[in-house]
Order: C-alpha cells, then sequence, then structure tokens
C-alpha cells in the first residue's frame, strides 16, 4: 500500500509530499527546495526514511554542485572519485557519469553501472550511501533499476538460507574491470595479475543485519563476487544464478525513470541497482557523490 502525507515545514510553506515508491523499496519526495532539505524537521525525516526503506527521490531539485556536496555532507563525508580525469573540474567530491563530449573529448564515465552490483562491495569499507543528481536525463532511456537487498534475502528458499548461514564470500572487481589504454601490451594473464594487485579480492560476511531494521539481507551481486567460501564450484554457479533471478525480478523492482534535476540517495550495501542503455544519439549526465562515513575508515 502506498502512502502519502504532507510535510509543513517550520516557515508554514506546505505542499511537500513524501509517499512510498513500491512497497519493497523506496520513498519519494516531492516538491521540496534546497531551502526546505536544511530545515531539520524535513532532513530528519528524509534520513529516517532513508534508512527504513533503503533509497529515497527528491523529485525536480534543482541544486548546483556545491548545494549537492553540502547535502552529502550532512549525510557523512563525501569522497573525491577515485579516476580523477572524471572527477568535476572544480569540485572532486562529484564524479560526472556522462556518454556526452566537449570539444570531442568525454566530459565523464560513459557506461558506468550498467550491471547489477552494490556500490564498491569489493573494497574492503564501502562507503555506506551514494547520491546522484540528474543534470540532463532524457525521459525514455537511462533508466537506474533498483532491488532491495534484504527482501531478496527474504525470498530466500528456505533450504538456501540455510546453506548461507554464517558463509563468507570473495568480492571482487576483476569480472568488471576495464581494459585502459595503460594496458596496451599487457597479456591477459598480465592484465589479470595487474587487477588483483591493485584491487586485491576481499572477503564479506554473506549475510549481513542492518542495524536500523533489523533486517537480514544479502551482501554480494554475482558480477562483484568470486565465490562463496565453503561452496563448491556447482554449488557456487547454482547460487548465483538463483541470486541474479531474485534480484532482477521485474515485480521486486523498482525501475527509476529519471526527471530532471531529481536527486537520489540510496544505502549502498541494502541496494542493488544497474544502469538500463541509453538509447543513440541521446546525451544522459549525472552527477555523483560517494559518501562514506564521517570519520576515517579503519584499514
Amino acid at each position: 500500500m502506498t502512502m502519502t502525507r504532507t510535510h509543513t515545514a517550520t516557515d508554514g510553506a506546505t505542499g511537500i509530499r513524501i509517499g512510498e515508491l513500491t512497497p519493497f523499496i523506496g520513498a519519494e519526495v516531492t516538491g521540496a527546495t534546497f531551502e526546505d532539505l536544511r530545515d531539520p524537521a524535513l532532513w530528519e525525516q528524509l534520513t529516517t526514511l532513508l534508512h527504513e526503506r533503503e533509497l529515497v527521490v527528491v523529485r525536480s531539485l534543482d541544486i548546483t554542485p556545491e548545494q549537492q556536496i553540502d547535502l552529502a555532507g550532512r549525510l557523512g563525508r563525501p569522497v573525491p572519485f577515485l579516476m580523477a580525469k572524471y572527477r568535476h573540474p572544480d569540485h572532486e567530491e562529484i564524479m560526472i557519469s556522462s556518454n556526452a563530449k566537449k570539444n570531442n573529448l568525454a566530459i565523464g564515465v560513459a557506461r558506468v553501472g550498467n550491471f547489477w552490483h552494490q556500490d564498491s562491495s569489493y573494497q574492503r569499507s564501502a562507503p555506506p550511501y551514494t547520491m546522484l543528481h540528474g543534470i540532463d536525463v532524457p525521459g525514455t532511456s537511462g533508466h537506474t533499476l533498483y532491488a532491495n537487498a534484504a527482501d531478496v534475502y527474504d525470498r530466500l528458499p528456505k533450504e538456501w538460507k540455510l546453506k548461507v548461514e554464517g558463509r563468507t564470500a570473495v568480492h571482487t572487481v576483476a569480472k568488471r574491470q576495464r581494459i585502459s589504454p595503460e594496458h596496451a601490451g599487457l597479456s591477459i594473464a598480465e592484465f589479470k595479475a595487474l587487477v588483483e594487485e591493485q584491487h586485491p579480492p576481499v572477503e564479506h560476511p554473506l549475510i549481513k543485519t542492518d542495524p536500523t531494521t533489523g533486517r537480514r539481507y544479502v551482501y554480494g551481486a554475482p558480477e562483484y563476487m568470486e565465490r562463496v567460501i565453503g561452496f563448491d564450484a556447482n554449488e557456487n554457479e547454482e547460487f548465483f544464478a538463483l541470486l541474479d533471478r531474485l534480484i532482477q525480478d521485474p515485480a521486486r523492482v523498482y525501475e527509476h525513470r529519471w526527471t530532471p534535476r531529481d536527486l537520489v540517495i540510496w544505502k549502498c550495501e541494502l541496494t542493488y541497482h544497474a544502469a538500463t542503455a541509453v538509447e543513440p544519439g541521446v546525451d544522459r549526465t549525472v552527477h555523483r557523490v560517494s559518501i562514506g562515513a564521517r570519520e576515517p575508515w579503519a584499514a
């Protein structure tokens, strides 16, 4: 059941509406401005929804890059994007995800995240939140799909819940590492060895518990997992296939069809997502901020 309610800001303004996106993931805020979000009561409501619903969409929020970083800083610590050439020219905290070009040069990373994953699970300590702002978004393609990792756990067959209990999974970026010009001349074996050296595999518990909701969830997507420790090759293959089916079940996926200036925030560990293709000849640009914990992560 979808709920809708009206929020009254501290200055007496009305018309901000908050509702569920689907029964299984997401909340939507409409009619809010940046100034509205500076109201502590509304911001607390938004962050509560984020922690309870995993994903929050603020529709048509007209903000500057500085204001996006300001909002991100209220959740945690904006983290500069690893690849400097794809950072915003004035704001290192913003990664530009774009297929557009300027003076025949790419202004951002094209075809990023076009597979189901949980952000940066191949890192030992992944940032807890991601924030996207739609700068130039077509309404007909380039959508983003979302699924709830707790909902995925709930739908695991009982026998698989028993099999995965207490297991650890090995996460790696190897399946999705891109070949760059500096890799020219390397053999496949040399390239794989370099990737493993730069991004060593890490281990994470396969099943975790969300501290806010108390719900259990699956931490890991097949594209970022090498294997589940203790499973043989057949069990890993069977589990990965099951996981893909559960994550991609159309009845349990929210498809975000971008409208200009949408702000989308999600909890990285609890939210599977994938970007869909952009139709030929159409530009799409989104500003992404990765939000780390307020204190530096432990090594």
